[in-house]
This record gives C-alpha cells, structure tokens and sequence, in this order.
C-alpha cells in the first residue's frame, strides 16, 4: 500500500514535484493550504510522511517551519534542493495581452516583478498557492486570468504556458526537506545532520560548541536561531552539519549533548546537495 504524502499546496506545486521526485508518480497525495495542515495530518495519521519547504536561497530561511519541525517531534528522513522555475500559464487560446490579472502565491509574484513591469495592464494578485491557482483556472474556465506556477501545473490541468523563466533571479533554488513523526533506522551511509540546541549566557559559549563541529571534522552548512519564546533574550540554535565519517558526528555528537543546556536531533540523513 503507498504511502500518502501531505504535501503544501496543490497538486503541480514545487511540493508535489519534490514528491513525485523520491516517490514517482503514482503516489497517494494529501493537499494542505498552510504547514501548520500539513503537520497536523501527520499527528493525526492522516498522513505518513511530509514535504516541507525549509529555506530558499533568496527568501532565506522558512523560519516557522523550524518550529513546526521542533514543537511537534517530526523527524528529518530526507532532502532536495530543487531549482524554482515560474512559468505564467492560461487557458489555451489566449496571449499575454488577454490577461487582465495574474494570481499566485505572494513569494511567486515577488519574484517575478522585474517581467511584469514590460506589462503595466496586468494587475498581480496575491493568493494561497501557485498550483491551487492553476487549477482554479482551468476548472472554473477562467478568461483574462492567468497564473504563476511550475511547468507540471500546467500539464496537469491543460493549460497553455505565455511564458518561460519569469523569475528576476534565474538560480533560485529552494530546499526541502520529508518529514514523520517516527524516528527512522539510522542507515550508515546518512552524511549530514540537523541539530538544535540551547546554551547558557556564558561569553564564547557558541565559539566552543563551534570549535567542536570543527575539530570532529563536522562541515557547518546551516546556522539559525529563534528565540525561546518562554525566556527573554534567550535562544535555540537549529544547525546543520556535514559529515565524511559516521563515527566523527557520534563523536560530537556525544560532546555537545555534555555542554548543551539543551540538545535535540532533528534528523539524519543524506546530504541532498549534488
């Protein structure tokens, strides 16, 4: 039996091409409109695994999705950087100058303001999801309007792409990362970590957890931090780290959970960087 995948947004979203990408095309999707759906199909079963945008390397870093991953317990199983291409996409029969509005998720059109300046009589119009919008153009049969969204919306629902490549900056990839609410087999082939932890307000307290990444030979790829909500002026540290030897990360591994106030494995897994 296939599993179901909750994925955010519709079918033909960069979240279900991430899908089809690790599980192929027959798989068994649940469509969520936010990530806080999208997790809570995952603690209530509806769902077995979860694909999760967690950074772009123009926007930055998806920091709620940080918390969702840490609130809930969801473990980390996988990931993919995936290069995000927008195509504008209509009914067929219509040119860019029968197109009225455009709709899409707000980070899409944000992206892509630089083409729409050669159209002034277009008007941009935020919505929940670029996929979400091409279907709701194709089964409601919508004239004059088009959206951004991935090239596999518009295979999906039969509608035409005006044009290719709209985004302003052409590398722009986004990181993403499968999640479950089971802590999986650890394989020993896995390559890279997600690790948060807290730390006391001790001068150089960060330099040494640091210093330790580097002398266990830990690459540090990823550094963020949120705020522990509960403690003013206090924080967690969510990083990631590549490794070459196994045994290396169970050796800093072992260090940190030491010198930590806090500490907590996120995940891992296979580095998904080519």
């Amino acid at each position: 039996m296939n599993k179901i995948i909750a994925i955010q947004g519709a079918e033909g979203s960069n979240h279900h091409k991430v899908a089809r990408n690790f599980y192929g095309t027959t798989i068994q999707l649940k469509e969520c409109m936010s990530f806080d759906e999208l997790v809570a199909s995952l603690l209530d079963n509806t769902a077995d695994l979860g694909i999760m945008a967690l950074e772009n390397t123009i926007a930055g870093s998806i920091i709620p999705n940080y918390a969702l991953i840490d609130n809930n317990n969801l473990h980390i199983i996988d990931e993919e950087y995936l290069n995000i291409h927008h195509h504008l996409m209509a009914l067929k029969g219509q040119k860019i100058e029968d197109i009225k509005e455009v709709w899409s998720h707000p980070m899409a059109l944000l992206q892509c303001k630089e083409f729409f300046k050669k159209y002034p009589h277009i008007k941009l119009v935020e919505d929940v999801d670029t996929a979400e919008v091409a279907k709701r153009i194709s089964k409601e049969n919508l004239v004059g309007i088009a959206a951004i969204a991935p090239k596999i919306a518009a295979e999906i629902f039969s509608l035409e792409i005006l044009e290719d490549e709209l985004q302003t900056i052409k590398d722009n990839s986004t990181r993403f990362v499968i999640v479950q609410t089971t802590k999986p087999e650890v394989n020993k082939e896995v390559n890279k970590a997600s690790l948060k932890f807290q730390l006391n307000h001790k001068r150089g307290s960060l330099a040494a957890i640091l210093n330790v990444l580097s002398d266990c030979k830990m690459n540090l790829t990823k550094i963020q931090s949120l705020p522990v909500i509960e403690t003013p002026w206090k924080y967690s540290f969510f990083v990631d780290v590549t490794f070459e030897e196994y045994s290396e990360y169970e050796k800093a591994k072992a260090i940190i959970e030491i010198m930590a106030e806090e500490f907590k494995i996120l995940g891992v897994y296979k580095n998904g960087r080519k």
